[in-house]
């Protein structure tokens, strides 16, 4: 008797099909509280946190490394969205893996044949994000949109939290959107906010990443549920 096994639907998959989603960037949250802003958005129903990690050297910015994302990891089984804003990311995509990373996104810019690295990522358990910076032409990233379950767009230029969103990016979410595999996430980073995710969404994004766009709400759960219906009714309530 032969069986059929049914292969069980990534994480990645599972959001892109809910629709819309938002990921609080921790780069905006209060690092002395670090653990508290995670309660409070576990309580206002979360689903992925961003962790950006910078090095000073792809992008003018120092922010976290390794030893916090483990810290993350202890204290909450939320998603881990890992933004490498870093040179030489295959010496580092083990330890963040280990540390607890369910995603690890590489800049095109800091490796610009990425298939061994995102490879990598898919044998260590993570899914694979790919990402290109604001300015950088789509297609440096389209030989290996196949290659990613995430693809990312600036839209501000990478490397400081609390800028303003430069609408220039919609046209990379649109060209993303088209080529993606169908159970891809399109994500995008950077002055995401209650006045700019409609057009985001609506240009094909499911993914957004915001920071002050959450972490200065007084109510994060209200923010995270705003910004849902947002993007939901940009789309016409369809994922």
């Amino acid at each position: 008797m032969n069986e059929t096994t049914t292969k069980p639907e990534s994480w990645t998959a599972a959001l892109a099909r809910d629709g819309a989603t938002i990921a609080p960037s921790l780069l905006a949250a209060d690092f002395a509280n670090l653990e508290r802003e995670v309660r409070r958005l576990e309580a206002g129903g979360a689903k992925v946190l961003h962790v950006d990690v910078m090095d000073g050297r792809l992008v003018p910015n120092i922010s976290v490394g390794v030893p916090v994302v483990a810290s993350l990891r202890k204290v909450t089984d939320l998603k881990l969205d890992v933004h490498l804003m870093i040179v030489e990311p295959e010496k580092y995509l083990e330890a963040f893996r280990n540390a607890g990373a369910d995603s690890l996104s590489i800049h095109i810019e800091a490796a610009p044949n990425p298939t061994p690295l995102l490879r990598r990522v898919r044998e260590l358990g993570a899914a694979p994000g790919l990402v290109l910076d604001l300015g950088t032409p789509v297609e440096r990233v389209l030989p290996f949109v196949d290659e990613a379950d995430i693809l990312l767009t600036m839209s501000v230029q990478a490397g400081f939290g609390g800028q303003k969103f430069c609408p220039q990016a919609l046209d990379v979410v649109r060209k993303l959107r088209s080529v993606a595999r169908p159970d891809a996430l399109i994500e995008i980073d950077g002055g995401i906010d209650p006045t700019t995710i409609a057009a985001a969404a609506e240009a094909g994004a499911n993914l957004f990443v915001a920071g002050t766009g959450v972490f200065k709400a007084d109510d994060y759960g209200e923010r995270l549920a705003l910004l849902k219906r947002l993007a939901l009714e940009a789309r016409g309530g369809n994922s």
